[in-house]
């Protein structure tokens, strides 16, 4: 049976109305596709009592903070941006087992979360969670394969009212609303980027020195692989990206020896996350992108290709 967009809009906004009614709620709006429908389906049923936060944890995308003002305020949403990088890093300081990275991101959102409710008498969080979410977070029974930090990082003395509207939906389902809500192309059919952000590109301890390499080495990989698309030379993927392992390796520059980071480019096809192949992208694409890293980023030495598919492995390295 087709999922029916506008009967879906029309139910969520009347539990909005219900489960906030005339409290004022905050959601996180991080850019992505999910938080984005999330915000604009509340944002119908109770208009300026929702609050919009960007909260930049120092592992957020190049220049998101700006790109998500620029998209929502001309669609009525306000969106404040708290700067929270430093309590980030320093919250992740020797944390380098990928469960204990992610539920010290989640628990750090919540505590900025719980610090902006008090002062602006907040009620009401809402989530932009979704069905992988919890499922992969161990929800209903099963096991937990990666603690999402919606889920796996709320803590158990949550001091706010939770709100998911779109929590039984997949992300296939949540792009067909996004278009249904009026979002442009570039929200809906944005790739995937994990709430951890790239604290899960980063293999081992996060640091803002690697968090600096890993957006740029990000930025080259989208740039290539969507310019690449565009060109019709391949199918855009689902997912594409560079994760830093922690390890370095020798090489050479000029006539002298190298000692850089090893970055990892990722790229699948999938439908709904759960499950993912890994793209076959050109052999001519992958130098390119290669090129461009190792001669721009300077702190990266070597660029591998992930060739894995979901399962064994998961889309993000962490």
């Amino acid at each position: 049976m087709p999922f029916d967009t506008q009967k879906f809009i029309t139910s969520q906004i009347e539990a909005a109305k219900t489960k906030v009614g005339g409290k004022p709620a905050l959601l996180a709006l991080s850019g992505g596709v999910d938080s984005s429908v999330a915000a604009l389906i509340v944002h119908r049923a109770i208009g300026p009592k929702l609050h919009c936060v960007f909260v930049d944890t120092g592992l957020m995308r190049e220049r998101e903070a700006e790109k998500i003002k620029s998209t929502f305020e001309p669609l009525g949403l306000k969106v404040e941006v708290i700067e929270a990088s430093s309590r980030f890093f320093a919250a992740l300081k020797g944390a380098e087992e990928p469960e204990v990275k992610r539920k010290i991101i989640g628990e750090q959102f919540i505590r900025v979360f719980e610090e902006y409710a008090k002062k602006h008498k907040i009620a009401v969080l809402v989530q932009g969670t979704i069905a992988p979410d919890w499922i992969e977070s161990g929800g209903a029974g099963r096991d937990t394969i990666k603690s999402h930090h919606n889920v796996g990082g709320l803590p158990k003395d949550l001091g706010l009212e939770l709100f998911e509207p779109l929590r039984d939906c997949y992300k296939h389902e949540i792009r067909e609303l996004a278009v249904a809500l009026g979002l442009p192309p570039a929200v809906a059919q944005r790739q995937p980027f994990p709430g951890p952000g790239l604290g899960v590109r980063i293999v081992g301890e996060v640091t803002q020195e690697k968090a600096v390499i890993v957006r740029k080495c990000c930025v080259i990989v989208e740039e290539e692989i969507e310019a690449a698309a565009a060109s019709g030379e391949i199918e855009r993927p689902w997912q594409y990206f560079a994760a830093l392992l922690p390890t370095k390796t020798v090489g050479v520059r000029g006539d002298e020896r190298s000692y850089h980071y090893t970055v990892v480019v990722r790229s699948v096809r999938s439908l709904d996350g759960m499950t993912a192949n890994f793209s076959h992208l050109p052999p001519k694409l992958l130098e390119k992108i290669s090129s461009r890293i190792t001669n721009s980023v300077r702190e990266v030495g070597r660029v591998v290709y992930d060739i894995t598919n979901k399962p064994p492995s998961t889309v993000e390295m962490e």
